[in-house]
């Protein structure tokens, strides 16, 4: 077991997702800001699907809220692919568990309908 996975399983605990939207083309009134919220994941098993599942639909519900997503909006695209997607990809990157990694991969979209329950 390598420092680092070790270390994210141990000592960090939680995640803190970070996001700067620099989307001038979506003409937000208020200037881009840094957003950040944090992910307790301390109550789950990440060696486990269902420990994985839910610290996944946690990164994206904590995505969504940093990015100001809202799915009618007709900015909703572009905020989810400059904003939640990477916004995503950092904290499954960083809290590095193979199983989280792996659900990751096989979605393309902020939402996991097959794991809502």
């Amino acid at each position: 077991m390598n420092a680092l996975r070790c270390k994210s399983r141990h000592h960090l605990r939680s995640l803190t997702l970070f996001a700067v939207c620099f989307l001038g083309t979506l003409a937000w009134a208020d200037p881009p800001a840094t957003r950040s919220v944090e992910v307790g994941f301390r109550d789950l098993d990440l060696n486990t699907p269902a420990g994985a599942a839910k610290l996944y639909r946690r990164i994206q519900a904590a995505a969504r809220t940093v990015c100001q997503y809202e799915p009618t909006s007709p900015k909703a695209p572009t905020v989810w692919h400059y904003c939640v997607l990477p916004t995503v990809n950092a904290a499954v990157a960083k809290v590095s568990s193979p199983l989280l990694t792996e659900l990751h991969s096989g979605h393309s979209s902020p939402v996991v309908t097959a794991l809502n329950k």
